[in-house]
This record gives structure tokens, sequence and C-alpha cells, in this order.
């Protein structure tokens, strides 16, 4: 069994980008805000994206560009720090479903990645490298911070996270995203292919498209086995209906990602797997 500390209680229980629809979050994803409620509904394991902007800060963002979920514009690795800081996410005006009456709208700004690390200094941070050139920032404050042991980090590109772990060399856990862990499925070989993976984490949707609208699906009873007979631990996600949280629960995979974080607390304390603080 795995003696790093980011996967020593499982079922591990992530909050997707700090909870995106947990109803105090919402329009709020990958804030300080959302973040902060996350570890208040207890929490121990916060999930986000990393971005680099063009002066070289980590900040925790999803997209690509600001466009969508703040009043700014530009993709991020073309922007400087001070340009990003300065944009706002959140509702803009009261009345829009989340807030009731004369409610003033919440709005928040995008984080650095350090600032989410050393707010929350015993939360555990599931990272997706999102964009070329994050490996290297990422490592440095890691290593700066000494977060080695509070983090694991992914990427669906598979070069983003083989640049990681060059630099890391084994001492972060590092998890295999759904390109990896797809071509393993599809390999006649997969099982083997699943040994000498240096990923302990198979971080993975139950299903992937695939062509002529069918599906494969990854979380089988099968793959679940067999990650565990390899101590390698299966994390499914974006899981936010309560009958499929207790069907993959039951089928033992080992943790789960949810925008729904009240939900899985509800489901995971039900059935007496709550790992978070109480």
């Amino acid at each position: 069994m795995t003696t790093r500390p980011y996967l020593a209680h499982t079922p591990v229980a992530l909050a997707h980008r700090g909870g995106s629809l947990f109803a105090p979050n919402l329009g709020l994803e990958n804030t300080m805000t959302a973040f902060g409620n996350a570890v208040d509904l207890g929490y121990t394991h916060l999930e986000t994206d990393v971005h680099v902007t063009s002066d070289g800060h980590v900040v925790a963002f999803h997209d690509l560009a600001l466009d969508r979920v703040s009043d700014g514009t530009g993709r991020l690795r073309d922007l400087t720090w001070d340009q990003v800081r300065r944009a706002r996410i959140g509702p803009r005006q009261p009345g829009e479903g989340e807030l009731d009456g004369d409610a003033e709208p919440t709005q928040d700004g995008v984080p650095l990645f350090e600032e989410v690390a050393t707010t929350f200094p015993d939360a555990f941070l599931n990272v997706d490298l999102k964009a070329p050139g994050t490996a290297g920032p990422l490592w440095r404050l890691i290593e700066r911070l000494g977060l080695h042991d509070r983090i694991c980090v992914g990427s669906f590109q598979q070069s983003h996270l083989t640049q990681f772990r060059r630099l890391a060399r084994g001492s972060v856990v590092t998890a295999a995203g759904v390109p990896g862990t797809a071509l393993l499925r599809f390999s006649p070989g997969w099982l083997t292919g699943l040994l000498h993976t240096p990923a302990e984490v198979l971080q993975v949707p139950t299903t992937v498209p695939l062509r002529g609208g069918r599906t494969l699906t990854l979380v089988t009873p099968r793959f679940v086995a067999a990650a565990h007979r390899l101590d390698k631990q299966v994390h499914v996600w974006t899981i936010d209906d309560p009958d499929e949280m207790t069907r993959l629960l039951d089928l033992g995979v080992d943790g789960l990602v949810s925008d729904r974080i009240d939900v899985l607390k509800r489901v995971l304390l039900d059935r007496g797997e709550w790992t978070g603080r109480a």
C-alpha cells in the first residue's frame, strides 16, 4: 500500500475547481472564495488547473483565456500578472438566480497558485498542467514552498506530464489522465502497460467518446481490480449525481472529483466513509 500522504486516506473527496456547483460558489470557480468554502466544508483535497502568465507567474485557473468566467479578456500566457489580477470573477449584477433580494454580487480575482497553497496549508492540491511551459514554473514553486507531499500533478497533454516527471524524479505523486489510460485500455497488453506507468493515480471519467457516437467504458470492475493489484488508485471525475457516486464507490474506486461538494460529502457521510474534516 502507498505511504504517500496525498493518497493515505481513501476514498479521496476532491473539490473540483473548489466545487463550482456548490451554491455559494456559483460563478466563482477556481477562486479563493470557492477554495475557502470547500475547506470550510471539511474538504482536504482541492482540484485546480494552472497556467503561467507572460511574466512567469503561476495562476490557478482552468481556461486558456479570461473571457468565459471573468470581466477580463485575453489568453493568460499573453498577459502579465498585473493584467490578470485586475480581472473580476463572479456575477456582475444582482438578480441572476444565485442572488437573493438586495444581496450584493460576490466577486473575486484570479489567484496565484502560491496563494492557494499558502492560505490553505493543510490542503492537498490536485493540479492539472493546462498549457505548455507550466511544468518548470510549477516545479520551482513546489521546491520553494516544500509542497512535495501535498500535491498530485497530472495533465491531458502527455508531453507536459513527461516534462514534469523529469524534473520531479518521483518526489511528487503524478496521475495518468484520460489519453494515457485510454491507450492502455485499447492495448492488447494494457495490464502490462498499467504496470509500467509511473503514475500512482489513474484520474479518469467513467467513459470516453469514440467515433460514431460510441463510448468506451474506462471504469470497470476489472480495471479497478487491476489498478489495485498494482497499488495504483483510481479517481473518477467529474461526478455530481449521488446515485453515480454510490455506484462508483461500491465498485471500489479510491476517489471522486465533484463540483457538487455538498452532495459528495453527504454521500460519504451516509456511508461512514467521509475522510475530510468534520
